[in-house]
């Protein structure tokens, strides 16, 4: 052990707590400003109700009509995608990717199930991927009923529309990494064709590097009076639904609970839209999800994909999961008339530069440690170098334990080895992101104790 610090001495910074340097504000990018004031609650609007005169968008409603039910609504979505190509020089690849769900709970018969995919190729990192979702089929109270008016306006044509609109903003300039733009169809009948898609990406072995679902963001208009009007809620896990055992005897020891790969999706969400957007923020929810509720990130969660939700802060339930009728006075139904269009336009916005953000960025780091092999009051961390061509360096990062956000960045230069003086790894959160020449910058990676 003593041989290996005499090695990595030669090739780490050493930083005392009384001199820790900070890095510069990250300044705004034009493109992505210029973009965020190209997001149209206008077209928001037009696709929501465009989705909505379908009558019904039900998983289990008809698949060959071209007026009525989710076969329509799944037509209709595919060639907006390819019109949104046509528009940038074929720059998308729109597929419909369609599989028989059997028999399940929900799902009375054997169905075909469809989500519409659209993917922007990354200019100089392809392999690396994010993912951004709205699930497009509807229900009303019950979830196999596929004849009744089911709307769905809030639910979840808002996030199709958010999802719809991002392709449209986004496909227009070019990024380091591919942007997958989907609608994904049964969610209501178990998350399945998210589910589909996730586990079709883990076989290939894609590098889903983030994943982000939009689910009832329309600002249901009974709420406007909140005082959380002016923010969207973000849900991400804390213990990932895929730890292992050993994994978790680890975080028992040491901690890690409140910094899953989720958790830091989050936070970097956060960071960004505060850059960008000053009257409408994110508000970080420490929960996979609402109780007894579900959404399309939890397929990807539980594959060990960073995963987070969008939702809007305040829900009405009279406007959600409701046939469509008047009950003492009482309306029940997810109706256009329910949603903020533009609400449903910062909601957009901000997944907007979120995704931008993530995919001009370098890709996280790999492999990084915290090393546990010596007894001392300074931090000793440690990584695989990037391979990104335009890499200008790393940063550390890190937080008082109770801090709900990373605090405190220390820029280290173009290296793989770290060490903090004076600073204990007991007494502070750590972790590592990655720089680019350009100052864009990753989410940060938790490290894992190593000998």
């Amino acid at each position: 052990m003593r041989h290996y610090w005499l090695i990595t001495a030669a090739f780490s910074i050493f930083l005392t707590a009384g001199a820790v340097a900070q890095s510069p504000a990250q300044k705004p990018d034009p493109a992505i400003t210029k973009m965020i004031s190209e997001v149209s609650a206008s077209r928001l609007e037009a696709d929501i109700r465009k989705l909505v005169s379908f009558g019904t968008r039900n998983t289990l409603s008809e698949q060959d009509d071209p007026e009525r039910g989710i076969g329509a609504a799944r037509d209709w979505i595919y060639a907006e995608f390819n019109r949104i190509s046509e528009a940038c020089g074929g720059c998308l690849t729109v597929e419909k990717q369609a599989f028989e769900q059997p028999k399940a709970p929900r799902i009375p018969e054997p169905t075909i199930l469809t989500n519409v995919v659209a993917t922007l190729r990354g200019a100089t990192d392809p392999d690396r991927i994010y993912v951004v979702s709205g699930h497009y089929d509807s229900m009303c109270t019950s979830p196999t009923d596929g004849k009744c008016d089911a709307p769905g306006a809030n639910d979840d044509a808002s996030g199709t529309a958010a999802v719809i609109e991002l392709a449209r903003v986004m496909s227009q300039r070019k990024y380091d990494a591919t942007i997958i733009f989907m609608a994904v169809a049964g969610e209501e009948q178990g998350l399945l064709g998210a589910a589909y898609f996730a586990e079709q990406a883990l076989q290939k072995k894609w590098n889903i590097e983030a994943m982000i679902t939009n689910d009832i963001v329309g600002g249901v208009t009974t709420k406007k009076d909140s005082p959380h009007r002016d923010r969207v809620r973000v849900f991400s896990e804390g213990v990932p639904s895929n730890e292992t055992e050993q994994q978790a005897a680890t975080r028992r020891s040491v901690g890690g609970e409140n910094d899953s790969p989720s958790r830091q999706l989050a936070r970097y969400v956060k960071e960004q839209s505060d850059r960008y957007i000053k009257d409408f923020t994110v508000w970080m929810i420490y929960r996979r999800d609402r109780y007894g509720r579900g959404g399309d990130h939890i397929p990807f969660l539980e594959r060990g994909y960073a995963a987070v939700r969008f939702t809007e802060p305040d829900e009405d339930y009279n406007h959600q999961h409701q046939n469509v009728r008047t009950v003492d006075g009482v309306f029940y139904g997810d109706t256009i008339d329910f949603v903020d269009f533009e609400y449903v336009a910062n909601a957009t916005r901000v997944n907007l530069i979120a995704l931008a953000s993530l995919a001009n960025a370098p890709a996280k780091p790999k492999n990084v440690g915290i090393v546990t092999g010596r007894l001392t009051n300074d931090t000793d961390l440690r990584w695989d170098a990037n391979t990104d061509a335009d890499l200008a360096g790393y940063e550390i990062a890190y937080r008082d334990t109770t801090a709900a956000e990373w605090t405190n960045f220390i820029p280290v230069g173009n290296v793989t080895a770290f060490t903090v003086k004076d600073m204990s790894k007991d007494n502070y959160f750590f972790g590592v992101r990655a720089v680019d020449k350009q100052g864009n910058r990753s989410p940060v990676v938790y490290p894992r104790p190593v000998r």
